[in-house]
């Protein structure tokens, strides 16, 4: 009898050879109804060259993951984290899709159902601070990255991972340094109750005033909430009211600093020292503050990369337990004294 060939399994298929082949060698361009029948046909005829336990390894189909935010193009520092996330997932054939959430939103709000009909495989949570929008993105049962979140809400409680940059140790030392520069009256802007990293440096400032025995002054420090819209009549009234013997103001963020900035610009003979200030995550968009200013050298792009690999690993094993990461960045000192509204 002679060996079967794979013309003889096209053959008995009413098949092309070509298809027999690109069956055996693992090519594209083959339904699996028809590789199950070659396989089978195989198989029945006795043709000796196919593997006892054959493998066939399936492109793997693209992947999806949604990067759930709000005001993705507020600022540069957001977008260049969602194009090198975008770039780093490309790599690995995942798709990023945008959906827009509002900033804020009320109990009768419901998610888009993009997010609900199995769409996406994959949630990055990004820019988002409604404790309300982050409970319902968090009730999913689809793996997820938060970076950041609310205070209001329990890291406990998270059903996904948490990326979040360290503020706490960071600002402690970044305040430790300016009572070693002799600063003894430090006033505090920014909105604690916005974001988890807010409240964390704020904790570090605490920490900080502790450290050297120093009261907290409740009328240097601008804690509350700050609407969206509204931050520079909020910090300029504050400014007007602060204490003129202020010598430092710690911002929570170059944003906050970039406004304070602009105050002693316009103000130049409110404080009777000269100002040490402090900002975070080293934004280039605000070019009045940039090298004048002491900073923390967030590195967005890598940042970008390292959600993309967290959301990668999620989707890889979702049993896995939640993960909560802190990245800590090099600060970056100046100790460029601020007269009121003059910069030498």
């Amino acid at each position: 009898m002679s060996k079967v060939t794979m013309q003889d399994i096209a053959d008995a298929l009413e098949t092309s050879r070509v298809t027999v082949w690109k069956t055996f060698n693992h090519r594209p361009g083959v339904s699996d109804e028809m590789k199950e029948k070659i396989i089978a046909k195989a198989h029945e005829l006795g043709y000796d060259k196919l593997p006892s336990e054959p493998h066939f390894t399936e492109v793997p189909k693209a992947k999806t993951v949604s990067l759930v935010v709000s005001r993705p193009d507020s600022s540069i520092f957001w977008t260049n984290i969602i194009h090198r996330m975008a770039q780093e997932l490309s790599l690995s054939n995942i798709n990023l899709m945008y959906t827009y959430v509002p900033t804020s939103c009320t109990s009768e709000y419901e998610l888009p159902d993009v997010l609900k009909d199995d769409t996406v495989q994959g949630i990055i949570v990004l820019n988002v601070y409604d404790k309300h929008l982050l409970t319902l993105i968090n009730e999913l049962e689809i793996p997820k990255v938060f970076l950041d979140t609310v205070p209001e809400i329990e890291l406990k409680t998270l059903t996904g991972d948490l990326l979040l940059i360290e503020g706490k140790y960071t600002e402690q030392q970044i305040v430790d340094h300016l009572f070693e520069k002799g600063c003894k009256r430090i006033s505090f802007i920014g909105d604690i109750n916005y974001a988890q990293t807010n409240t964390d440096r704020y904790l570090g400032f605490l920490e900080s005033l502790k450290k050297h025995n120093f009261p907290l002054i409740e009328d240097l420090c601008f804690t509350d909430s700050i609407g969206i819209g509204h931050y520079g009549d909020c910090i300029f009234n504050f400014l007007d009211s602060l204490d003129p013997d202020v010598d430092a103001i710690v911002c929570v963020s170059d944003y906050v600093a970039h406004y304070v900035e602009m105050y002693l610009e316009e103000n130049p003979h409110h404080f009777h020292n000269d100002i040490l200030l402090t900002g975070f995550d080293c934004s280039k968009e605000y070019t009045n503050v940039i090298n004048r200013v002491t900073t923390v050298n967030v590195k967005n792009n890598l940042l970008g990369k390292r959600l993309a690999m967290q959301i990668e690993f999620r989707m890889n094993y979702p049993d896995a337990p939640p993960e909560t990461s802190y990245i800590r960045y090099e600060i970056i000192y100046s100790d460029m004294l601020l007269p009121s509204g003059r910069m030498n």
